[in-house]
């Protein structure tokens, strides 16, 4: 008597059709999603991919057990000022950020210049900031010292190798905003967590601030007129791109968007113009906008000064925790 399997027989007909159709039961296998993450599993041998890299036996020799490795190190810093800005950098090779103890700092990727950025070691205010607004009492404080310049009850900043994280506390509300760079994509996320230490609920207005700059150092006023804002309302996403001045150069496009951990509390607010978001002789310290309190004016368009910002209205209960994210990429 004899027994014959069924998928063994399907298993002989799939590689007859593989071979008979040049691999194409190969090629529908490794399109899958799920294959594809991990692929480099299925490679028995040394992946194709993967650059081989031949040590020196020296090098081999002076690290010889796990031990001997040096764990990650740490920076910490208690207070944004200092003589010398403490400094930060992260990167995936493509995008850059740079933040200081602060709060303050820059963004680029390749030499495209992300975000506006001076050296100015005595005011340091240069960069993309949050602001946070009590909506009851009007007290009005940034997610780092800049740039605010308000004095937190405690302030504590950690470096480590993925990610730049400033944790402060004012008054009755706690932050902490974590900074960090996409390995995948040209992209800096920046998560802010608020903590309500009273028991009443709480409504918080978070503001996002970022100037885009482009070849701002050579012709500030020149460069400023080829940018222009758009709002996608179905992505919540403010766009920001610089016009070609010739056939060509390519078009560099800039996304700025937020995510909420749960629900909103009304739909996003936008603003593109910089005049408009500071007042008339104010600056990014005091800005109009976020210490008013006015709703943001939602417009987009052709600006002479533009600048990117987002708010979002967060309702915080009693001892309770809102997230936010607010992602910048290109």
């Amino acid at each position: 008597m004899r027994a014959y399997m069924s998928h063994h027989q399907g298993m002989t007909i799939v590689a007859l059709g593989n071979v008979v159709h040049d691999g194409a039961t190969r090629r529908r296998f490794h399109a899958h999603p799920l294959v594809q993450a991990a692929e480099l599993l299925l490679q028995e041998r040394t992946p194709r991919a993967v650059a081989v890299a031949r040590p020196r036996a020296e090098e081999v020799r002076v690290t010889a057990l796990v031990r001997d490795l040096l764990p990650p190190t740490l920076r910490r810093f208690e207070s944004p000022h200092d003589i010398t800005p403490r400094t930060h950098l992260l990167s995936n090779g493509r995008y850059t950020v740079m933040i200081t103890a602060s709060g303050a700092g820059f963004s680029r990727w390749g030499d495209f210049a992300v975000t506006r950025w001076r050296e100015d070691a005595i005011c340091d205010d240069w960069g993309s900031f949050i602001f946070l607004r009590d909506a009851d009492t009007g007290d009005v404080w940034s997610a780092g010292f800049q740039p605010s310049g308000t004095e937190a009850d405690t302030y504590d900043v950690v470096y480590s190798e993925d990610r730049a994280k400033i944790m402060q506390r004012h008054r009755s509300v706690s932050t902490t905003l974590e900074i960090v760079v996409s390995p995948e994509d040209d992209a800096e996320l920046r998560r802010l967590t608020v903590t309500n230490l009273e028991d009443r609920d709480r409504e918080i207005d978070v503001t996002s601030y970022a100037a885009p700059q482009g070849v701002d150092e050579a012709h500030p006023a020149f460069s400023k007129l080829f940018v222009e804002t758009e709002f996608v309302p179905e992505l919540g996403t403010l766009l920001a791109s610089r016009r070609p001045r010739s056939a060509d150069e390519p078009r560099v496009w800039l996304a700025h968007l937020i995510a909420l951990d749960g629900e909103a509390y009304d739909t996003p607010q936008y603003e593109s113009d910089r005049a408009r978001f500071l007042g008339r002789g104010r600056g990014i310290r005091t800005p109009l906008a976020v210490v008013d309190g006015e709703p943001l004016s939602n417009r987009a368009g052709i600006v002479l000064d533009p600048i990117m910002s987002l708010r979002q209205r967060v309702v915080i209960p009693g001892r309770g925790t809102a997230h936010l994210v607010f992602t910048t990429l290109v």
